[in-house]
């Protein structure tokens, strides 16, 4: 990996990150005034206009745009509307916990998902493979909310070995971190399967058989680091995305993070939280995808760079 296969990616990032936040301020803004949600019916129009002029919606669309892209780049989001905090504020106090809950997914599905795919790989076509292909399809093609009202139904309702709701301790993690981990640990398993299929099959690995190598140094130091660019590719794409899959998992659990914040705020037309959560879900994601990339440049050298496969 050089520099400038770094910096294209680096510089690719920043114009999708500033691409994201000027789609997401001119669609909300076009989605109507907020002060005819936010504010009751039988107001006067003089308050009206008063809280539009405080909030800044009384000005031009560029002028709100060019007042709003500055401000995001010193971290001001503005004010919400509906509390009158700063949006940065309200946001942060919640980030805490949709970490705790992805980064506590994101373990799991790895934990879960390589060594499923590596077993599938290693016993093809045995009751092994077909097992852990029928939970990878079952993961993915599940909808989030619909696991979780199930889970709710059997360990909540049922046998009551588990809250169904709210946020404090080790049990209130169970449920929610299943829910999202099934989805990307059946994903990543079926990329490992497929990855480590095609390294198993090449002459250097029949090289380490005849040398003698055990089964286990030939799966874990030969061919798992080989088949390693596809899974980190899924992994940074699972990465980004269990931040969107948090949005439903938090309001069928009831977990006071960010998910839940955007979904009251989208109800309540709150611009501010809005805007600012999108943009923190994109930085994440365009993060995640941008460690994905140098992660491919480091593994792989034959890494494309500026449109040409350097050779060995």
């Amino acid at each position: 990996m050089n520099l400038r296969y770094a910096a294209i990616k680096l510089l690719r990032a920043i114009v999708t990150l500033w691409l994201v936040v000027t789609f997401v301020f001119v669609v909300l803004r076009l989605t109507g005034d907020p002060t005819q949600q936010l504010l009751p019916d039988d107001i006067g129009p003089e308050i009206r206009e008063y809280y539009r002029a405080a909030w800044g919606l009384d000005r031009p669309l560029w002028e709100q745009y060019l007042r709003y892209f500055q401000a995001a780049l010193h971290g001001d989001f503005g004010i919400s509307f509906r509390n009158s905090q700063p949006a940065i504020d309200l946001i942060w106090q919640r980030v805490p916990k949709t970490l705790e809950l992805g980064l506590a997914t994101f373990f799991c599905s790895l934990a879960l998902g390589i060594p499923l795919g590596v077993l599938a790989a290693v016993w093809r076509d045995s009751w092994i493979d077909r097992l852990t292909m029928s939970f990878a399809v079952f993961g993915f093609s599940m909808p989030n909310f619909f696991l979780g009202i199930l889970l709710i139904l059997l360990f909540a309702l049922n046998l009551r070995v588990l809250p169904s709701s709210g946020y404090g301790t080790w049990q209130h993690m169970v449920m929610p971190v299943f829910t999202l981990a099934t989805a990307f640990a059946g994903a990543i398993a079926r990329f490992t399967r497929s990855a480590m299929l095609e390294v198993l099959s090449r002459d250097y690995m029949r090289t380490a058989e005849a040398e003698g190598a055990s089964r286990f140094r030939q799966v874990w130091w030969h061919a798992f680091p080989n088949a390693a660019i596809p899974v980190v590719t899924i992994v940074g794409f699972s990465l980004g995305g269990m931040i969107g899959g948090a949005v439903v998992t938090e309001n069928v659990f009831a977990w006071p993070g960010v998910g839940r914040l955007l979904t009251s705020s989208v109800a309540d037309r709150d611009l501010s939280i809005v805007q600012g959560i999108v943009v923190l879900v994109a930085i994440t994601m365009v993060s995640a995808n941008l460690l994905v990339d140098l992660a491919y440049g480091w593994l792989d050298p034959r890494v494309r760079v500026g449109g040409r496969e350097r050779s060995r």
